[in-house]
């Protein structure tokens, strides 16, 4: 095979930037010293990760942000209540602050440090949800262990699959209750964020009724509903799902203005009645045959000129490109079914399930929720 000489151009520069004697200079030489020193930090930080989250995981599982929220306090005040010696404790609050989850706030009247909420561990109270996905990365933890074993196919079971059973099943209801319930409250503690960007890129105020598909227990529904009071809502999940959604929207006030359907969509397809559907972190979950069999359902029960919202995280996002090929790639991998796709073919698939003009808009927070719009055609 020929080589071009921009690869050959590629591979000489490569073999000049991996050598001992260039990486020294690079360290040294005034106009490379930071470059090389990012480099040097990124590549630490990445070895290092894991050790990270655990740190994160720890302040979770302990409480210290919502302890330290409502006042800084000391590694000698907080060791009795996270059941560890002062030393202990010390250590664990010092290795927050170099993450930026905790930052010292002066000294105490015995002289001790005060801690208290750092840059990041500072969005931690008001978002319940976070904490909620850090306990359950142990399962994912678990599942990469051995990721080559991951990658290659050679694990017989995975928690996170069996977590997640209903993605790749035959007949995702036979989970059970009590399954189904675990994810389900998983799903609508995560999704605050989550829908609140997705009404800002996205209004509603020009469409008579919503049918979130795949809803769970209402949190995306119950938020539009809010935010437009003249909308009418229709739910459709599993039917174990879908009743405990019901009781939510009593709570919430919203019975009288939404239609709850329980079923399979690959089974029973989707109840019409909705001029917009929502897919709010579905098509994701799912490989090219699922994905495609929910989107031609959704187009069925849309008249036409509908429209179709479709929002989840994306591979290829500018700035936030770990996000969707590194961290979910690797998720969705472990969990048995789906990926994460770029717009292009989020795109492709809406137009072979029958969808015109789409278009990707923008939100606020990309990493996590970028929204594709498309109308029934």
């Amino acid at each position: 095979m020929d080589v071009s000489l921009l690869d050959r151009l590629r591979a000489w520069r490569d073999a000049k930037m991996a050598s001992p004697a260039f990486q020294r200079w690079a360290a040294d030489f005034p106009l490379t010293r930071l470059v090389a020193a990012r480099r040097a930090r990124g590549l630490f930080d990445i070895t290092a990760g894991f050790v990270y989250s655990q740190i994160l995981f720890a302040c979770v599982e302990l409480d210290l942000f919502d302890k330290l929220a409502e006042r800084p306090r000391t590694a000698v005040d907080l060791a009795p209540e996270m059941d560890m010696s002062t030393a202990a404790a010390e250590r664990l609050l010092r290795a927050a602050v170099a993450i930026d989850l905790l930052e010292r706030r002066g000294t105490g009247a015995d002289g001790s440090t005060r801690f208290g909420l750092g840059k990041l561990g500072i969005a931690m109270p008001g978002n319940p949800g976070i904490a909620a996905m850090v306990r359950h990365h142990r399962m994912l933890y678990h599942d990469l262990d051995d990721p080559l074993a991951l990658f290659r196919g050679g694990l017989e079971e995975t928690e996170l699959g069996r977590y997640w059973s209903y993605a790749g099943a035959a007949d995702p209801a036979a989970d059970g209750d009590e399954r189904i319930a675990q994810y389900s409250t998983l799903m609508s503690a995560s999704s605050g964020l989550v829908a609140e960007d997705t009404l800002d890129a996205y209004s509603l105020r020009n469409h008579r009724c919503l049918m979130d598909v795949g809803g769970g227990e209402g949190r995306f529904l119950m938020q539009a509903g809010a935010r437009w009071p003249h909308l009418q809502l229709m739910l459709f999940d599993l039917p174990a799902v879908v009743a405990r959604a019901e009781q939510n929207f009593i709570d919430a006030g919203m019975a009288e203005r939404v239609r709850l359907v329980g079923g399979d969509i690959k089974a029973d397809g989707l109840p019409t009645g909705a001029d917009v559907i929502s897919l709010v972190r579905v098509i994701l979950d799912h490989n090219d045959d699922g994905a495609m069999a929910i989107l031609r359902a959704v187009r069925q029960a849309l008249p036409l000129g509908g429209t179709l919202l479709v929002t989840e995280p994306m591979s290829e996002t500018p700035g936030a490109e770990p996000v969707g090929d590194a961290y979910f790639g690797l998720y969705l991998l472990a969990m048995g079914s789906g990926r994460t796709r770029p717009p292009r073919e989020h795109q492709a698939l809406l137009a072979r399930a029958g969808f015109g003009d789409i278009r990707l808009v923008r939100t606020r927070r990309p990493l996590q929720t970028r929204v594709i719009v498309a109308k029934a055609a």
